[in-house]
């Protein structure tokens, strides 16, 4: 069937023009001013099909045709504020699709088999208040093709196979007041799948496959007045929380039928204050703990058959006909089996006994474990009934049902009479990983309803293990020094650095160390040579620690610690000539003498690796340049000390007789005593005990004879110049001799 232009032209008023169920085919730029084209065979559009009708036209219908695409820009339509394009067959929108329709208020989608949204789909729906998609195979919803509606309050998505609700979906349609996601294939509430919707007053999820719903899901959604969460599987949310529901102060009407209760705990409905309707119909309610309804405002109930009419239900009929909801509630007995049947108002409050425990009771919890990654785990729980109903367990992990775990189950009877059986389920876990972290729960269930245990907690820990490791490095004073450390393990461990085994460090007083958290780097700026060590990288965490080493050579060139001194002796004197060399590596010292090669003699003493040059016996022999050369593989220095020998001042009356006899050297004793001060240099004390016989007298005696010999002793000291030390006394004819040092003490000899 055609349709030629020239024939409407005498139509010039036509306000609507109804071709419903023909035979059309094919919609041309020309064909029509105004049109409604339901129930036709409309497979294709052309662009500017609509243009005639842009001024004018308000609704457009075009439910049951044959359109399998939609080319951007079809509807340049400005004033049109309802599209209808219902039982199509298109599968895919593309972006901008509905461009051109700025005015549009109401977008029906309904029952196109459409699987696919690109992104920017619905962009340019500028005005848009609902927005139809309702028996269609869209799988998930993303902010991608919602992206533009911002004036949005409707939106229908029932009968899909919706399955995920991305994070952060409704970032641009945050003032949707009714949400439809009924019929779809939801299994979780996750913490962030209603992020945003903070003015949705309507939710619709019933009829999903929900067992899990996050603590706090609900928690934004504070203007919320109605929720309906029939037909799921979210027993638990009634049975064993803490205020599933809370953060809905506003909400007056909740819709749990047929979800699989069987009792209701005292903190059920927590923070639902302001609740006026609460639907439990369809749900095999056993037990209601105390007070549970006692908060709420309500003006509709439940209706059982089902209840245990044990000692905690005697507080229900009570505080029905207080409310005065004895008139709307329909609530009977189903145990014991003396009261089945029987009204909860007609049983009288003696006989709401506890004499058995049909529910099941947990009598040993699940406990909580750290275990290494790849060991093998279990969790054992129990329970106990006085009935003979069989028992079911079921495991949980974060509140979501294990339907694959491996699990032991096994029952045994136990009492005097066998009237208590106890059940025992055991799951195990073998080669545990991170991803088998969380709290694990086992649910017991009979007849008379379920009973959760204590959620028990599993770590997986995992010893640290080094990604990267310090590597020993040498460099020059004043460069930057840098070790790498990285480790994994689980928890994440933790880093720390260590220099000679303690952790105090000269560079970090100096606020020269850096620690770089992001690039694992140790960094130390403008070394110096106390910055030298060994340095330890450990890495720690609940599992357990581990360490590598590192050293740190700093290269110095060598240099001399104190200024070389010249020296003036008296003739016969010991001279000491000191050059404390400083440098990394340590320098080897050599000496000369007026520039050339040193005559060592029995009177020349070399100490403290060459620092200490002690000429005993000095004479005019031993006058002139001594030249002390140090060197490593960074450079040489060279010092000059200029040793003079004089004749002594003050002479002894008794030298010539000590010249007649000669010398006599009782010993040269050389005590080197190496200190190590934290912080200095090495400190040396060489003591050069020169003793010359100075007088020998003879004592005779009528019983023999006595010799006394009296002594002096020359002491020399080579210390680091950072600490020195002062003779306090000298004692000639006892041997002693004492020290003393600021920092370290005194010191004695004798």
């Amino acid at each position: 069937f055609e349709i030629i232009a020239a024939d409407l032209q005498p139509y010039s008023s036509l306000e609507t023009f109804d071709l419903s169920f023909n035979s059309i085919s094919e919609v041309t730029t020309s064909s029509f001013p105004i049109i409604h084209l339901n129930n036709n065979r409309v497979t294709f559009m052309e662009l500017g099909c609509f243009d005639n009708l842009s001024r004018t036209l308000l609704v457009l219908k075009l439910n049951r045709n044959r359109i399998t695409v939609i080319q951007p820009k079809t509807f340049r339509l400005p004033q049109l504020q309802y599209l209808e394009l219902k039982r199509n067959r298109i599968r895919v929108i593309e972006s901008l699709t509905f461009q051109g329709l700025d005015s549009l208020k109401s977008l029906k989608l309904k029952r196109n088999g459409i699987c696919e949204l690109k992104d920017g789909a619905f962009w340019g729906l500028n005005e848009i208040e609902e927005l139809d998609l309702e028996d269609n195979n869209l799988t998930e919803v993303t902010k991608g093709w919602l992206y533009g509606l911002k004036l949005l309050q409707r939106l229908h998505l029932s009968q899909n196979a919706v399955a995920r609700i991305r994070t952060g979906a409704w970032e641009f349609c945050q003032k949707l007041s009714e949400l439809d996601l009924t019929y779809n294939q939801l299994t979780r509430l996750d913490e962030s799948t209603f992020l945003g919707l903070n003015l949705l007053e309507s939710l619709y999820l019933g009829d999903n496959r929900v067992s899990y719903i996050a603590d706090r899901v609900f928690t934004g959604l504070s203007n919320l007045l109605t929720l309906d969460l029939r037909n799921n599987e979210i027993s638990w949310a009634i049975e064993d929380s803490n205020g599933a529901f809370s953060g809905l102060e506003k909400l007056n009407k909740l819709i749990l039928q047929g979800s699989k209760i069987t009792s209701i705990t005292r903190r059920a409905f927590t923070g639902l204050e302001a609740l006026e309707y609460l639907d439990l119909s369809n749900n095999s309610i056993m037990s209601v703990q105390a007070n549970a309804f006692t908060q709420m405002k309500l003006k509709e109930l439940l209706n059982t058959s089902s209840l245990l009419c044990d000692c905690q239900l005697r507080w229900l009929p009570q505080w029905l006909l207080s409310t005065r909801f004895e008139h709307q509630v329909h609530a009977s007995c189903g145990h014991p089996a003396w009261l089945t049947g029987r009204s909860i108002f007609s049983v009288a409050a003696d006989n709401f006994i506890c004499d058995d425990f049909p529910k099941p009771q947990i009598t040993v919890q699940p406990k909580t474990m750290v275990a290494l990654r790849g060991r093998n785990v279990s969790f054992t729980c129990s329970a106990g009934s006085s009935s003979d109903s069989p028992m079911a367990t079921v495991w949980r992990k974060d509140s979501e049902v294990l339907y694959d775990a491996e699990i032991q189950n096994y029952s045994r009877v136990r009492g005097p009479d066998g009237e208590f059986v106890e059940h025992t389920t055991v799951l195990q876990i073998h080669s545990v990983n991170f991803t088998d972290e969380g709290r694990y729960q086992c649910v017991v269930t009979n007849y008379f309803g379920s009973n959760y245990s204590n959620k028990a907690k599993l770590t997986v820990n995992e010893l640290p293990s080094f990604l990267k490791t310090p590597m020993d490095l040498t460099i020059r004073t004043g460069a930057m020094a840098r070790l790498e450390c990285a480790a994994e393990g689980h928890p994440v461990p933790q880093i720390a650095w260590q220099k000679d085994g303690g952790t105090d460090f000269p560079a970090a007083r100096e606020r020269r160390m850096h620690v770089m958290p992001e690039d694992d780097v140790f960094f130390i700026a403008k070394v110096k040579s106390e910055d030298m060590g060994m340095y330890s990288c450990t890495a720690q965490n609940a599992a357990g620690t581990i360490s590598a080493n590192a050293t740190l050579t700093i290269l110095e060139t060598p240099s001399f610690m104190r200024p070389l001194e010249n020296r003036t002796v008296a003739k016969g004197e010991t001279a000491v000539l000191q050059c404390i060399a400083g440098g990394s590596p340590p320098p080897r010292l050599n000496w000369t003498k007026d520039d050339g090669p040193l005559a060592v003699t029995d009177r020349h003493f070399f100490v403290a690796g060459n620092q200490l040059l002690i000429i005993v016996d000095a004479g005019p022999g031993d006058v002139g340049k001594y030249t002390c050369v140090m060197s490593n593989t960074l450079g040489t220095a060279r010092g000059h000390i200029y040793l003079n020998v004089v004749l002594a001042s003050n002479c002894n009356p008794l030298q010539k007789s000590f010249e007649e006899d000669g010398w006599t050297t009782i010993g040269i004793v050389i005590i080197v005593v190496v200190v190590c001060v934290v912080g200095t240099s090495l400190v040396w004390v060489i003591v050069i005990y020169h003793m010359r016989r100075k007088s020998e007298e003879y004592r005779m005696t009528s019983t023999g004879q006595d010799t006394s010999h009296t002594y002096t002793a020359n002491l020399y000291i080579a210390i680091s110049y950072k600490q020195p030390w002062a003779i306090v006394g000298q004692n000639t004819g006892r041997n002693s001799l004492h020290l003393m040092n600021s920092t370290m003490g005194s010191l004695s000899f004798s």
